[in-house]
């Protein structure tokens, strides 16, 4: 449990201390799931490399368990319901910003589906973040305008039917000088439900590089 944002509404995170020479803190932002197990395994497996990691629920209510499951279709109108009622100025980056506040520096952020679209957000709004790669955020190209203020790395499938190319490469036009990385590979290529195992491993492999420029070297406190 993070105790509050800075609005004071106290939210549930999953916490997973570092377990090696220290690189940084860490935010994952998830998918419209919620804190789901794959979730909570990617950021254990974060930990293990020196992540101290907090990952937050971006719209459940404090008393909310975790998911239990990964993806549950029967619920998905429900958790599309949530999302979309959720103001990201009002709610979600609050949240973000009292686990960047709550983790000793270098932070680092990264998000997926929704969680990427809240990362690229997160990137030119929220304070104390050292670099941000987002994951096939799909609202990204309604916020184009908004401007990175750390480093940023945008990842996205070739195939994804819910972002089409057309908007990746106006995301790209609009911001020429971030990498906007495309892989052979379709939506949710790092979760379960849309594994691709090779795209998964570069786009992480990327993202780790990413944070160790923007400071996060081994070792360092």
């Amino acid at each position: 449990m993070v105790p509050s944002t800075r609005e004071g509404e106290p939210f549930t995170a999953w916490h997973a201390p570092h377990q090696d020479a220290r690189r940084g803190g860490l935010v994952i932002l998830h998918a419209i799931w919620g804190v789901t197990p794959h979730i909570r395994e990617l950021s254990d497996s974060l930990a293990d490399q020196g992540y101290e990691v907090l990952a937050p629920a971006l719209f459940d209510p404090a008393d909310a368990p975790f998911p239990q499951a990964n993806t549950e279709p029967a619920i998905l109108d429900q958790r599309m319901a949530m999302g979309r009622a959720t103001d990201w100025g009002l709610t979600t980056l609050p949240r973000v910003q009292a686990c960047v506040d709550a983790l000793q520096g270098p932070v680092f952020a990264m998000g997926f589906c929704f969680g990427g679209t809240t990362a690229w957000l997160a990137a030119s709004r929220v304070e104390g973040l050292s670099a941000v790669s987002s994951f096939y955020g799909g609202d990204i190209l309604q916020y184009v305008g908004e401007t990175p203020k750390v480093p940023t790395a945008l990842h996205f499938g070739k195939t994804d039917p819910m972002i089409p190319l057309a908007d990746v490469e106006a995301i790209g036009a609009a911001h020429p000088d971030l990498p906007v990385w495309l892989y052979e590979a379709g939506h949710a290529f790092v979760a379960p439900n849309g594994h691709h195992a090779d795209s998964a491993r570069l786009a992480m492999l990327r993202t780790l590089q990413l944070f160790q420029r923007g400071g996060g070297s081994r070792g360092e406190v």
